[in-house]
């Protein structure tokens, strides 16, 4: 039990400090928790299991260290990655971001777009450099150096008896294996707050002088993806063992701009020293079976103590424990339709992989922090799926700790909007750490990620509904609500506002120069700036007459043969059939969204039928799921939520450790997780006014649906 747990990790009383006891619950979350306990019985590359803390995490293969990067490069890789982990190549060039820029005609006048630009080639290798840089590192791979009897370094096929699981209730992998017969156990656990990792090995081999931890600097690609793995080209970085002794060691590691630091402490005497160039070897003394090492990967070279395994684990279990028994919880124990075991587990393991992947200070990537992808970068738009679900499961201080990012992103937004003639903050699409703008021709002309903040805001006044949070967020809801009024156009031969041309739906199969009055985006204006004039309201202030005449005048949502079209330029929407694949979007008006003034609910169950009909499934996204999931349960559709949830099409596959698979480019992909969860909470909790019971599962008996701690949606 829990007490037997903490115990043994050396450390009383949790249970207090954390402000809750498990007797407290209505639900036996350690039960909930650990009957989905990740298990490995062999070298799959799609199985790799990971331990972090949301601002840094570690990726471990059926060793319980990064042993075989190789063998997982092509699966979940062997990742070591932080938030502040960013490096540029050196510009030989002196390219200017300027350089990317393409004129479009928008509401009659030149507008500028960072976009990937073809021709000439001095404007392509600019685009090309600004996409490329900055890039998220790598930090390390910290593995074993196994030797076997004949001398040679033993390969993944050299490894037997595989017995691995991940203790999700406690935050701990343990990995059991055999060398040539000889036993070797592994415990690895990440600190709470810091970028520590820490593992015990216990084995025979390590007196046998066969057994030794590595640690490896690779130099990062410049690719759209990095898995880890370059060791290619030691001749552009440098690794320095800076200080050591029997006990620890200081290394650095110096790229083209960045340079960190590993700091290492093990329990016990051990030597360290370089093999070849950014390759070291700590190898323990012969004296005992058992060996513990730390390491802090870090930006300072501060000489701070590094905790040693004890701690870290009492840490791991601290902080897992104040996780899992707060916020929300949803068991579906007793349900007999045959879906429901596998729902519940994709339920817990997204719980466990967005908090260590996506509860930092800074929007995550959406391979998060395991490998890149588009070069390590966020996705603004992708923030409402892997944010917004915090708040929802009542951890709305997680959501609001990635939402402070947008402070300092504040000024790049500012002058994106100036620069293209349009009032308030225009929010970057593909950015990085700090508010830069990346080209891309498609995320430069997208919009849909204009009023998240929005969305953030509302929710942290929801769970915090004072003066505070109203001064916190308010420069945020006012310059975003600004510039969502600027770039709406008055079209005076309608008498309507309209969004575009000049953009592309989140449904990114349109062109930009031809799309306007995408239905989902009307709807998303419409809510977020109704919001933005109740801030103002709760704030003192006049109702922004800009604001309510836009408002007033929004285009509808386009109509054609009694459902609701893509966009009111996309007439072809259901018979082209390029244009039924990606995002189902059309259904987020009255999903992500509640019922607005612009929608008719009619319409939108006839618009659901015919995309659940006709839609191409196979061509569509991890969070397309649990969208169409929501928009189901707001219809009064609960067994289409369900199936739609667990719609058997490759891009909703939910792996052992349970990453959401979307193909061989995009192996994980937490939008899914966070989407997952999101539709969960709606489906249970419900929304504003909603008066049925766990709205979003049928009613035929074979649910039985238990859940606490969840808010309802808007």
């Amino acid at each position: 039990m829990i007490a037997n747990r903490i115990k043994r990790a050396g450390w009383i009383g949790v249970i207090l400090l954390c402000g809750i006891t498990a007797q407290a619950q209505k639900i036996d979350r350690q039960q909930l928790v650990g009957r989905h306990k990740v298990t490995v019985k062999q070298l799959d590359s799609l199985s790799s299991l990971s331990v972090g803390n949301g601002k840094f995490a570690f990726t471990v293969d059926i060793t319980g260290l990064q042993t075989f990067p190789d063998a997982y490069q092509n699966g979940i890789p062997l990742g070591t990655q932080s938030e502040w982990g960013w490096d540029t190549f050196t510009d030989t060039a002196g390219y200017r971001l300027e350089e990317s820029l393409k004129t479009y005609q928008q509401y009659g006048r030149p507008v500028t777009y960072a976009v990937q630009v073809k021709k000439p080639e001095r404007n392509k290798a600019a685009s090309d450099w600004f996409r490329q840089n900055v890039h998220r590192l790598q930090l390390g791979n910290l593995g074993f150096e196994i030797t076997l009897k004949n001398g040679k370094a033993a390969r993944p096929e050299d490894i037997q008896q595989i017995n691995q699981h991940l203790n999700l209730w406690t935050g701990e992998i343990k990995s059991e294996f055999t060398v040539e017969g000889i036993p070797v156990e592994v415990f690895t656990v990440c600190h709470q707050a810091e970028d520590i990792i820490s593992t015990r090995v216990t084995s025979e081999l390590i007196q046998a002088g066969r057994l030794k931890i590595r640690l490896r600097y690779p130099y990062p690609t410049g690719n759209w993806s990095d898995v880890g793995n370059n060791w290619q080209h030691p001749e552009k970085h440098q690794s320095k063992l800076i200080t050591a002794d029997d006990h620890q060691a200081m290394l650095s590691h110096h790229l083209d701009s960045a340079t960190y630091f590993t700091a290492l402490h093990w329990q016990g005497k051990a030597s360290i020293a370089e093999k070849q160039a950014h390759e070291f070897i700590i190898s323990p003394d012969k004296s005992s079976a058992t060996f513990e090492l730390s390491a802090w990967f870090k930006q300072q070279s501060t000489p701070d103590k590094v905790p040693l395994f004890a701690a870290i684990e009492a840490n791991s279990v601290k902080g897992w424990l104040a996780f899992w028994l707060s916020g929300g919880a949803v068991d579906l124990s007793g349900s007999t339709d045959p879906r429901a075991s596998e729902l519940e587990r994709r339920i817990v393991l997204s719980q466990y992989l967005t908090k260590i992947q996506c509860a930092g200070s800074f929007p995550p990537q959406e391979t998060g922090l395991t490998y890149n992808s588009w070069y390590g970068k966020p996705h603004l738009e992708m923030t409402w799926w892997h944010m917004l679900h915090f708040a929802l499961w009542g951890r709305p201080e997680l959501m609001e700790k990635g939402a402070g990012w947008y402070f300092k992103a504040a000024s790049g937004a500012k002058k994106l909007a100036a620069r293209q003639g349009f009032e308030g903050l225009r929010w970057q699409k593909m950015t990085d750490n700090n508010g830069n703008e990346s080209p891309s021709s498609v995320g430069a002309m997208l919009i849909w990620q204009e009023p998240h903040i929005i969305t953030f805001a509302e929710l942290a006044y929801r769970a915090h509904p004072d003066q505070q949070t109203l001064l916190k967020y308010k420069d945020l809801v006012m310059g975003t609500a600004t510039f969502m009024a600027s770039f709406a156009y008055f079209d005076k031969e309608t008498g309507y506002y309209r969004l575009g041309p000049g953009l592309i739906p989140a449904q990114e199969r349109y062109k930009a120069e031809q799309t306007f009055n995408p239905t989902y985006e009307l709807a998303y204006w419409n809510w977020a700036l109704t919001v933005a004039q109740k801030w103002r309201e709760r704030l003192g202030l006049k109702r922004e007459a800009k604001w309510d005449d836009v408002l007033n005048k929004l285009s509808p949502l386009p109509i054609q043969n009694g459902v609701y079209l893509a966009a009111e330029s996309a007439k072809d929407s259901y018979t082209n059939p390029e244009y039924k694949t990606d995002h189902p979007s059309v259904l987020a008006a009255y999903g992500m969204l509640p019922q607005t003034g612009l929608l008719d609910r009619q319409v939108m169950k006839k618009t659901f039928n015919l995309v659940w009909d006709s839609w191409n499934w196979k061509a569509t996204w991890g969070w397309d799921f649990p969208m169409t999931a929501m928009t189901a349960t707001r219809l009064g559709l609960p067994d289409r939520a369900i199936d739609a949830l667990m719609m058997q099409v490759k891009t909703n596959t939910f792996l052992n450790n349970g990453h959401n698979y979307q193909d061989g480019r995009l192996r994980l992909y937490l939008p899914g997780n966070g989407g997952l969860l999101t539709a969960v909470a709606m489906m249970c909790a419900g929304w504003d006014g909603a008066t049925v019971t766990n709205p979003g599962f049928p009613k035929n008996g074979k649910w039985k649906v238990k859940w606490e701690g969840l808010k309802p949606m808007f």
